[in-house]
């Protein structure tokens, strides 16, 4: 059985549509009555669901069809991929229906368990197809970074799980296990595995600037130190503190760097893509600055507190992170690569989804920002239910025209 990448991606596009379903529901509830849901469960089920089912899939699948491109020798059976996204997206279906009906109940943690698992079945597959290929790509040492950091990420999920089976929960224990999970997997796994995406479309080789490497090893080491930028609230150890200061700098030199070297050696391929796509990568890249420097902004504990201690600046951030990088990048790529028919209809719906993602980003900054001094904006609840409106419809038309071949 062959691996057919433009199959699983459909999958890719469905289960985004189903994200943004679950945001349009969450932001229907804020302004109007619909006892039938609960809201805490629904949010449970966006979560997992964006993170396993769009996400992760998507990660897996264009990290197979990697390795697909470079097993030049056919030593690699894709048959055990095709299994390994099919458990994956029946414990991503079985939390989105369970998290809605129960919460955290026996058959969610038990699927949330089960997909820890597949993750650590696709680690193990993919490091030992590596081994089967032959490439000078950097990419590969990204992408195994990335699955390791996936892995590692699971040590949260299980110390949650403890606390909870123990009846034990100490708030800040508790929330240093969520942020430790989120952590890993938006700024290890998602990140890495982005970055080694782009890198090997632009067919970077060991042979390459250097800073390929060295930002590496850099990013790498950093995003390690970088966890206690989650956790500034506490009351870190003075080495502790001067460590994860020293990392949100690194990050942010060596950003500003691997971006400059990107765009200097690579001016050709980004001038001549579509103006569609020209302009998504800019958009994307900004944000990522952004998001390097509010890390780095958040290392004066002045400002830590008082971001995380507003709801709203929090979840700007995470959609910052997961919308305007992660889920913009991921579509990028895949328009890219053709893994999808582009036409004029799927254009149009990406940039209607893009167009939502600015505005969504926008208005959730603004309501942050008030939130410091308290201050409600007018109709934002509802300019953010319009948003998802034009999310969902965007996404939802997209989908209708995703097949190929």
């Amino acid at each position: 059985m062959s691996f057919k990448t433009t199959f699983w991606i459909r999958f890719s596009i469905l289960n985004l549509m189903l994200v943004a379903l679950l945001g349009l529901l969450m932001r229907y509830k804020i302004l109007f009555e619909f006892p039938l849901l609960d809201q805490k469960s629904l949010q449970h089920s966006h979560s997992h669901f964006a993170f396993a089912g769009w996400v992760s899939h998507t990660l897996m699948t264009l990290l197979i069809a990697f390795l697909q491109k470079h097993d030049t020798l056919n030593k690699i059976a894709f048959k055990k991929y095709n299994l390994v996204l099919i458990g994956n997206l029946i414990c991503s279906y079985v939390m989105l229906i369970s998290f809605i009906m129960q919460g955290y109940g026996v058959i969610s943690i038990t699927f949330s368990t089960l997909s820890l698992f597949v993750s650590y079945w696709f680690t193990y597959v993919f490091f030992k197809d590596c081994k089967q290929i032959k490439t000078s790509s950097v990419a590969t040492k990204w992408f195994k970074a990335a699955l390791f950091f996936n892995v590692i990420s699971s040590l949260g999920t299980f110390a949650l799980a403890y606390m909870m089976a123990t009846k034990n929960i100490h708030q800040n224990e508790y929330l240093a296990s969520i942020y430790y999970y989120l952590h890993f997997q938006y700024n290890g796994w998602f990140f890495f595995a982005c970055v080694g995406l782009l890198l090997d479309y632009l067919k970077i080789t060991s042979n390459s600037n250097r800073i390929y490497s060295q930002s590496f090893i850099w990013l790498f080491w950093s995003c390690i130190a970088g966890y206690f930028l989650s956790t500034l609230w506490l009351d870190l150890p003075l080495l502790i503190y001067i460590l994860t200061a020293i990392s949100a700098i690194v990050q942010v030199v060596v950003w500003y760097l691997l971006f400059k070297t990107i765009f200097k050696e690579n001016k050709s391929i980004f001038v001549n893509l579509p103006n569609y796509l020209k302009y998504l990568i800019l958009f994307i890249s900004f944000a990522l600055s952004a998001k390097f420097l509010l890390q780095l902004g958040s290392t004066v504990p002045a400002i830590s507190k008082l971001a995380f201690g507003f709801r709203p600046i929090v979840i700007a951030y995470l959609h910052l992170i997961l919308l305007a990088i992660i889920s913009l990048f991921l579509l990028f790529y895949i328009y890219v690569n053709d893994f999808i028919a582009v036409n004029k209809k799927t254009v149009l719906g990406l940039v209607l989804f893009s167009i939502g993602v600015v505005l969504n980003e926008v208005v959730l900054g603004i309501q942050g920002v008030a939130s410091f001094s308290y201050t409600l904006i007018p109709f934002i609840n509802e300019a953010l239910f319009g948003i998802a409106i034009l999310l969902f419809a965007s996404i939802l038309w997209t989908t209708f025209f995703t097949k190929k071949g």
